[in-house]
Formats: structure tokens, C-alpha cells, sequence
């Protein structure tokens, strides 16, 4: 249950970002929660294999290459959704930062302890 509640309030975040950054675009609702899905899928199984390789890159820039990563699997996401559509890299780091702050306080609020 609680999968289903982050999956439901990444893909509600995910959502209104498209209306305020001018970047990134979804057909509909309905291709949010598969970008959440997706999201999840590729966090679990990509992005801890591009952490492992730029490890170096991450501890030289203190950790900013990590968000860079995010951008990544952003753009990955775009990749495989034929209903999003990403307009460049700085969208995707722009979109991944703010995605990942707003979640992390939904996420925080929603969740039992």
C-alpha cells in the first residue's frame, strides 16, 4: 500500500511540474503514473549501477554529480514513454531536482512512522 501511495504521489508531482516548467510534457495523467512506474523501475535497477561508475566524479564535485544522474534517469524515462516528451538536459535537471524535493516532503507527510 505504501508503493502504491508514493507511486501515486510521485506521479501527482510529476504531473503539475509539466504545468509549470515549460520543458517537460505529458500527454495525460494516466502517462505520469507510467512515468512513475518507469521512474521507479529504472531508480532500482540503472541508477545504482551509474552511481557505482561515477562514484569518483560524485565525491570530486561533492555529491552534485548525483544530480546529474537524476537528470539521467530523467532522460531515460523520456527515452521509453512514448507520451512524455523532455526538451533538453537542463529541463530533465531542473525537473529531477525540483521532483525530488517535492516528493521527498509529500512523501514524508503521507507516510506512517
Amino acid at each position: 500500500m505504501n508503493l502504491i501511495i508514493r507511486l501515486l504521489i510521485t506521479a501527482i508531482v510529476a504531473f503539475f511540474l509539466t504545468k509549470l516548467l515549460p520543458g517537460v510534457h505529458f500527454q495525460s495523467f494516466s502517462a505520469a503514473v507510467i512515468f512513475a512506474i518507469v521512474l521507479g523501475i529504472l531508480n532500482l535497477i540503472v541508477k545504482p549501477v551509474l552511481s557505482l561508475f561515477s562514484l569518483p566524479l560524485t565525491i570530486i564535485t561533492l555529491g552534485f554529480f548525483a544530480l546529474v544522474i537524476n537528470a539521467v534517469i530523467v532522460l531515460i524515462a523520456d527515452y521509453f514513454i512514448d507520451s512524455m516528451n523532455v526538451d533538453g538536459f537542463w529541463w530533465a535537471f531542473i525537473f529531477s531536482i525540483v521532483l525530488s524535493v517535492i516528493t521527498s516532503l509529500a512523501n514524508s507527510m503521507f507516510s506512517k512512522d
